[in-house]
Order: C-alpha cells, then sequence, then structure tokens
C-alpha cells in the first residue's frame, strides 16, 4: 500500500518530531508566500519532501523548522519559522539559516544560504508506515489488551537496546525510517509474548498481523463447585517446573496464559488450595479451585 496516493489528501497520522533537534528558542508566527513572490529585499524559500529520489511526494504530516545558522550566547540556536505544510513557501530575510524537516521518526536537516529570490529545496525522507493487530486464532485481539515494542534490527542480533517505539496502540501507523526492525508483542501482562521481524520499505504501508497462542482465564476459589467465589484471594499461577506467571489478589482475576499446562495456588483464610488445569488456544475459560 503506497503511502502517497496519486489523487487526494493522504491519511498519515502526525507523530511526536525526532528527539534529536537543535535547541530552539520560541518561534516567531509563519510568514508564508504564494510560490515566488516575495517582498522586497526578502527571499523565498519553497520547501518539498519525498520518499525517495524516484518516489512520490509526501503530502501530510511533515514538520519544517528553520534554525538561525548560529547558536546566540546560551548556544541555543533560535527558531525562526515552524511549517506544518506539506509543501510550504515561507517569506524570509536573505541570509544563512538551517532547515531541519521530521515525519515521524524519520528527520533531515540542511544549511542553506538564500539570496533575494526563490529557493526551492527537496529533501529525501526514506520513510515507511508500520501498522500492527495482534490476533488469537481469527480473533482480533482488543486494542486495550494488547500492546507492541518496536526495536531496530533483528531480534536475532547480539546486544541489548533499548526500544526505539516503546509502545504502539494496534491499529495505530509509526512512521519509520526504512530498514529492519523486530517487534515483541505483549498480550496481557503474564507471559503471552510474542517476537516477530519484520521490513519496513521507503513510500509502503506494511501491515503485520501477530498471532498469539493464548486464552483468557478466570481464577475462582469456591467452597463447592459452580459456588460463590471467595473473596480476599491471593492467586498465584506458576508452570509445571514451579516458575511463578502470575499473582494477583481478588475473588475473579483474570489473567491471560499461553497455551500450556499450569497450577493455580489459592490463598485464602490461611489456607492454600491448589489445582492443575491446561490452557487451550483460543479457549477462554473459568477455573475453579475448591476449598477443601
Amino acid at each position: 500500500m503506497n503511502l502517497a496516493p496519486s489523487s487526494g489528501p493522504a491519511s498519515m497520522p502526525s507523530l511526536p518530531a525526532p528527539l534529536t533537534q537543535p535547541p530552539i528558542a520560541n518561534a516567531a508566527p509563519p510568514v508564508i508566500a504564494p510560490p515566488g513572490a516575495s517582498s522586497p529585499g526578502q527571499a523565498v524559500l519553497a520547501l518539498t519532501a519525498r520518499y525517495g529520489k524516484d518516489l512520490p511526494v509526501i503530502n501530510n504530516g511533515l514538520v519544517w523548522r528553520v534554525f538561525s545558522d548560529r547558536p546566540d550566547e546560551t548556544g541555543t540556536f533560535k527558531l525562526i519559522r515552524e511549517e506544518r505544510g506539506a509543501t510550504p513557501n515561507i517569506v524570509l530575510p536573505p541570509g544563512s539559516y538551517v532547515v531541519h524537516v521530521a515525519f515521524g521518526l524519520v528527520s533531515a536537516v540542511r544549511p542553506l544560504t538564500l539570496k533575494a529570490e526563490t529557493d526551492r529545496e527537496s529533501f529525501v525522507l526514506p520513510a515507511g508506515g508500520l501498522r500492527i493487530e495482534g490476533r488469537v486464532g481469527t480473533s482480533k485481539i482488543p486494542q486495550n489488551q494488547i500492546s507492541f515494542a518496536i526495536y531496530k534490527g533483528s531480534q536475532f542480533e547480539v546486544g541489548e537496546r533499548a526500544s526505539l517505539v516503546p509502545n504502539v496502540a494496534a491499529g495505530d501507523v509509526a512512521l519509520l525510517p526504512e530498514g529492519t526492525y523486530h517487534i515483541i508483542s505483549n498480550y496481557g501482562d503474564a507471559n503471552s509474548v510474542v517476537r516477530s521481524d519484520i521490513r519496513v520499505q521507503a513510500g509502503k504501508l506494511t501491515d503485520v498481523i501477530i498471532t498469539h497462542r493464548a486464552a483468557v482465564i478466570t481464577l475462582k476459589l469456591v467452597s463447592d463447585r459452580g459456588g460463590e467465589a471467595l473473596a480476599n484471594t491471593a492467586w498465584s499461577v506458576i508452570t509445571p517446573g514451579g516458575d511463578v506467571v502470575k499473582e494477583s489478589i481478588g475473588a475473579f482475576p483474570r489473567v491471560v496464559l499461553s497455551e500450556g499446562e499450569y497450577r493455580a495456588i489459592a490463598k485464602n483464610e490461611g489456607k492454600v488450595y491448589e489445582r492443575a488445569f491446561n490452557v487451550v488456544n483460543g479457549v477462554d475459560g473459568e477455573v475453579e479451585v475448591v476449598a477443601r
């Protein structure tokens, strides 16, 4: 899917500007002029950006900033103008400037000198879109139950890395530099975790479906089978090897578990009860522990 449709405005989201940019002072309001028009002694800076040399023009989601070319006495590069249009024409006095453009997590910077005429500058931002959703079988996982973290490079590369985007909501579009990434998907807050490698291409939207093999389990401690759940119960879900997967307190705790074998341990009024159970992919259900 091309991120720049052949007709009509694009619907790309506006993501935060990149973290790396010069320190800035407060900007003056932008002054916009029609192409080729300028006041006497003024210059027009006409700006555009493309996904690549031979790829379409980016027509939404850009943030342009024009800075002075030298820092002031405090070391701050003064922000002269800021514009969020796709192809702005900015009127400026002749002189030297630094232009910074951001598109999601992709950015470029260029020093330039303006004369009393129109200067047309085109930037290349090799960005692509990534949209993710999670499923169990054919069922879509609700947005508020799943999260995605995006990391640069493959999951098989050696070394610790911080997440590039720590929390992407299902269905949102993340704008990323062209390249290889891996996604860590967490369904719930227990042990249903899936890792995937993907590649983002410039000018294209990549849709990724991540499939979890898990189910939602509700735990109940009851006096008799089918009875009312006992309140103030402390729960631990452990693997057959004794590893703790999830701990909680309550009468009806719900936990998302990866398919497999588990033991539920319930503590209530100083007594401990337990039961073994299996989780089957896509089969949500209840696990009753009888207090006997």
